[in-house]
């Protein structure tokens, strides 16, 4: 069974949520109608998703359809830690670890565009360490890694059997 049929959506959907919330509360910011739904609309993805495509989406439940409004919520959701921008794809996917301070870094399915996150602070420390020895301060990083994702590895070895 794929990694993807294997949890249920709607409770990491809920998790995700709940998690915004107490972050919210905790740093005094408050979660819009439309900050939620666009936390909700990315996290239904499992994929992810553009701001153009979550400007539609939003669009078509009636929210403020003015691109401004969903980069500023965009925004937010970022700032905020509950969501990562996936730079190559120019699109935002849910954050898994919103609950803890991370570097997230990423892994790009290069045939079904699948992206997994994963947390492992060494290399952060690495980096860090590696730019201090050349005097150079970090401010932002991305990591992306690109290949293919085991789901179709094993359609690509059925396929040359």
């Amino acid at each position: 069974m794929s990694e993807e049929n294997a949890h249920n959506h709607n409770d990491c959907i809920d998790t995700a949520l709940a998690t915004a919330e107490t972050l919210c509360l905790e740093q005094g910011q408050r979660l819009t109608k439309v900050r939620r739904r666009a936390l909700e609309l990315i996290w239904e993805s499992h994929r992810p998703l553009g701001a153009y495509q979550l400007l539609a989406k939003l669009a078509e439940e009636g929210f403020n359809s003015a691109p401004p409004t969903v980069y500023r919520a965009l925004d937010f959701l970022l700032n905020a830690g509950l969501i990562h921008k996936v730079e190559s794809m120019n699109a935002y996917l849910g954050c898994a670890h919103a609950d803890k301070e991370h570097k997230g870094y990423f892994l790009i399915c290069d045939e079904c565009h699948n992206v997994m996150e994963f947390d492992y602070q060494d290399i952060h420390a690495s980096l860090v360490a590696k730019a201090a020895q050349h005097g150079f301060e970090l401010r932002s990083e991305t990591i992306e890694l690109t290949g293919l994702c085991a789901d179709c590895r094993g359609l690509a070895a059925e396929a040359r059997a």
